[in-house]
This record gives C-alpha cells, sequence and structure tokens, in this order.
C-alpha cells in the first residue's frame, strides 16, 4: 500500500511513521509512505496556505489553489485538470479529515486497508476553503471534538489501517482478536508473576486446558461489552456473528447468573 500526506507539516509525521509498527511495515515494504509540504505549491514569499475568510469572521481558512496544484503533482496529472481528472487515478483513494466526515471506526479501517493507495489531505487553523472538498472520496471524523491539525487525525487512522495488513503484527492473527475486531471489546490479558501484590491471575488461564481458556476468553469478552459498551453488544446480538452459546451466557448474565 502506499500512502501520501499533503499538509503544513509533514515533520509531524517522522515521529509516528519511524517508530514501531509503523517503522517495521515500511522495513519490510508492507507500505510506502510520503509526506507532502503544501507550501511547496504556494508562489509567495511567505509561502502563504491560508487567508482571511469572505464574509469576516474569526481566524484564517486554507486557500484552494495550493492544495489543487499540490494534489495534481501527487496523482501525476496535468495542470489544471482537476476535479474532473481524478477519475484518471482511480487506484488513488483521497481522504479529507473533517468535524463532518463519516465517523472512523474498526469496520472503515478494515474498508480502507483493502485500498492499494491513500491519500490524506490535512486542514489546519480555522477550516479548509469548501471547493477542495470536490477532490475527496472520503471525509473522516475521529469523533465529536475539534483537533488542532489533520495531521494528528490521519496519524490515527492510518496506524489503524496499517496494523491490518498482512506481514505488519508479529502475530499472524495479531488483529483479529482485538478491540472491535470481532465486534466486542477484547478480553483482559495478564503475564508474569501470576501474584502481584495480592492481585491473581485467574486460574483458568494458568491451567493450559485450551478449551476452557477460549471459553473464558470469549465469555469476560462478552461481559466486558455488555458492561462497558452496551451499545456494541446491541450490534452484535443484531449481527450474524453471534452463537447460540453467546446469547445464552448474555442472557444468563442480564439475569445476574453468569
Amino acid at each position: 500500500m502506499r500512502i501520501d500526506t499533503l499538509s503544513t507539516f509533514p515533520d509531524m509525521y517522522d515521529s509516528v511513521m519511524g517508530t514501531s509498527m509503523m517503522r517495521l511495515a515500511r522495513e519490510r515494504g508492507v507500505i510506502e509512505f510520503h509526506a507532502y509540504d503544501l507550501r511547496d505549491w504556494t508562489h509567495d514569499r511567505h509561502r502563504s496556505t491560508d487567508d482571511y475568510p469572505y464574509g469576516g469572521g474569526s481566524g484564517l481558512v486554507m486557500k484552494c489553489d495550493p492544495v489543487y496544484e499540490a494534489m495534481e503533482s501527487i496523482l501525476g496529472l496535468s495542470s489544471g485538470s482537476l476535479p474532473e481528472s481524478k477519475a484518471d487515478v482511480p487506484s488513488a483513494r483521497v481522504i479529507f479529515l473533517s468535524p463532518h466526515g463519516r465517523t472512523f471506526d474498526d469496520r472503515y479501517a478494515l474498508e480502507l486497508s483493502k485500498c492499494d493507495r491513500l491519500v490524506f489531505v490535512c486542514g489546519h487553523y480555522e477550516g479548509m476553503d469548501e471547493r477542495v472538498y470536490a477532490l475527496a472520496d472520503d471525509m473522516i471524523s475521529l469523533g465529536d471534538y475539534v483537533l488542532t491539525s489533520g495531521e494528528l487525525a490521519s496519524m490515527v487512522v492510518i496506524d489503524a489501517v496499517v496494523r491490518k495488513l498482512d506481514g505488519v503484527l508479529g502475530a499472524e492473527d495479531g488483529a483479529a482478536d482485538e478491540s472491535f475486531a470481532t465486534g466486542l471489546l477484547e478480553y483482559p490479558q495478564y503475564t508474569r508473576p501470576a501474584n502481584f501484590r495480592g492481585m491473581e491471575v485467574p486460574e483458568v488461564l494458568l491451567s493450559g486446558h485450551h478449551a476452557k481458556i477460549e471459553k473464558w476468553r470469549r465469555q469476560t469478552s462478552l461481559r466486558r461489552t455488555l458492561e462497558l459498551r452496551p451499545d456494541l453488544i446491541e450490534e452484535y446480538i443484531e449481527s450474524d456473528r453471534i452463537s447460540e452459546s453467546d446469547l445464552i451466557f448474555l442472557k444468563k448474565s442480564l439475569d445476574g447468573k453468569a
């Protein structure tokens, strides 16, 4: 997968994309990453990417002309051809981070992980000229709050997506049991020592009985989700992933018998 970012602060990606799983993904050739500086497509001596909003108001708005020029260059299109020629690059999925976008979740991450190329256009300041959104294939929101810049939001999306790619995590099924991947919160995890300041690891995990361990993990995952995210339980019950044994356990839990 190729991932491009266009922003006014491309250096912000150095740490995130140069450490941990993101670094390994790049070294293994799973992803190719490029961070572009929007200022490289400005033409004034101040390299301005923003200006005052028409109609007045506080803050500054990011200009549309450097974004269009940058995207034409990044996508390999002729100058002045966007937005009409965007269809000529079907492999590139152009993503804007915006409060009025679709809320990001694990299913969205899985959807994006199947793309060949993702291009993130990151806003800053008060917002972006509305005309840039004609370039968007996706508008993504992380939630009902505001961040300083789109770079931060894009890092979250990139990390969640890249973790889904084969060859990134150490274990082959490393992402399969994580929270939300199955529609539920993940079960509790423990490591040595077995007893720490009077807090003991559940005995079943020390038993070596794999069937019992799997049952315990499944049930604690169901119980934890029921207690902490009942909204997820409702979706899970309505999905085709729930089993008869899950339904029986949830009913007992709701009745206080499990």
